[in-house]
């Protein structure tokens, strides 16, 4: 048996001349674009590529059939994102992102008009206020709301929750996104603090019911478990149902909180920290209309449908493997009307100066077999 060494000295022989070959290919691909440039034919062959694939498969065996195959798909992704730069030029969204981070300020604004949902103790005007010095606020009811006045441009940015470590994402912002034109511009990491408010003289042994944003609920589970007389009833966000309380006078009720909406609105503390985990974020997104990309960005996001058949987001993860890209976040979210078809969000580390990531991004915005692709934007996260 030849030692390992000897064997390795082996597949470094055919790694040289694969590189040779792919190099070679490469070239001759360039040949291709031009020669369809000049035709103008267009540059993605469906039948071309299923008839090379059925080639290797037939050539390599059923034993390393799924491997070769996996190779050449990715081999000819690449060979089309040559030739589609040779067709077409410079992308489109390159230009446009290009463009961003040479008109963008030095820094994020410290005044600003946002909007964000809720009323004033809101954790989400508690992110508006870290990301920005001197924000006016906009209160509105609802996600979608927050999206609707960003499109009209009633304010240049809108501040939205995103995701909790503890309870997860946050669906319905998510299914916002697809309807709304819009970009990232910035994010945020907050410290959530939950506390259980009751009117002014209410005692706990008294309540009976508890009210609060779905994702506070959720991050108080436990809390909640270990009182399961009590009655759990969703409301549109945190602080518009301390204020409500307030008004209401009802000693049977308590609310799932900020400590900041029991100054705010006359309301006694009966429980303090009742968050499931110590370590309790939510992460907000601010969005604007303009594309906006400050020097300090180093965070992606990218939304995009993909075909119904094994193998497809297989091939989109390895194009970020390749050139050392890491995915923080990779979301899925059902299409609405179409049967185990699903849009997917990814959030990803790099700079947007990166010519690898944009030559990627061109490629994914490119992609017939792509069926819907949105850059979200490239920003910092606080």
């Amino acid at each position: 048996m030849k030692d390992l060494a000897e064997i390795r000295r082996e597949i470094d022989t055919i790694d040289a001349e694969l590189v040779k070959l792919i190099r070679q290919r490469l070239s001759i691909v360039e040949q291709v674009a031009a020669n369809k440039k000049e035709r103008g034919a267009p540059v993605f062959d469906p039948a071309r590529e299923r008839e090379i694939l059925a080639k290797v498969a037939r050539e390599v065996g059923p034993e390393y059939e799924n491997g070769a195959c996996l190779l050449f798909s990715t081999l000819m992704s690449i060979s089309r994102a040559r030739q589609r730069i040779v067709v077409r030029g410079e992308p489109e969204l390159v230009g446009e992102i290009k463009s961003a981070m040479a008109t963008t300020a030095n820094k994020f604004p410290t005044i600003a008009e946002v909007v964000c949902s809720g009323v004033e103790g809101s954790y989400a005007q508690q992110a508006v206020s870290q990301l920005f010095s001197y924000p006016t606020i906009k209160y509105v009811s609802g996600f979608e709301k927050v999206f609707d006045a960003v499109d009209r441009g009633e304010a240049p940015y809108g501040v939205l929750p995103v995701e909790n470590s503890a309870a997860g994402t946050v669906t319905q912002v998510y299914d916002q996104m697809v309807k709304h034109d819009f970009r990232i511009v910035k994010s945020l990491r907050l410290k959530v603090n939950h506390v259980l408010l009751g009117v002014r003289g209410a005692k706990l042994a008294e309540i009976k019911a508890v009210k609060s944003h779905p994702q506070a609920l959720a991050q108080c589970s436990k809390y909640l478990k270990a009182h399961p007389d009590w009655q759990a009833t969703a409301d549109i966000n945190t602080a518009v149902a301390a204020k409500d309380l307030a008004a209401s006078g009802r000693t049977d009720l308590a609310v799932i909180a900020s400590r900041a909406c029991a100054e705010l609105y006359g309301l006694d503390i009966l429980a303090d920290n009742i968050q499931d985990e110590s370590y309790n974020y939510t992460r907000f997104i601010c969005i604007s209309k303009k594309l906006e990309i400050y020097p300090v960005a180093r965070k992606f996001s990218i939304m995009l449908s993909l075909p119904h058949r094994p193998g497809s987001l297989a091939t989109i993860l390895s194009k970020f493997a390749a050139i050392g890209v890491n995915i923080t976040k990779l979301e899925s979210r059902p299409i609405p009307g179409m049967d185990f078809e699903f849009r997917f969000i990814f959030d990803f580390d790099a700079s947007p100066r990166d010519e690898q990531v944009l030559r990627l991004l061109a490629e994914l915005a490119d992609d017939p077999e792509i069926e819907h692709f949105t850059f979200l934007g490239a920003y910092a996260e606080d």
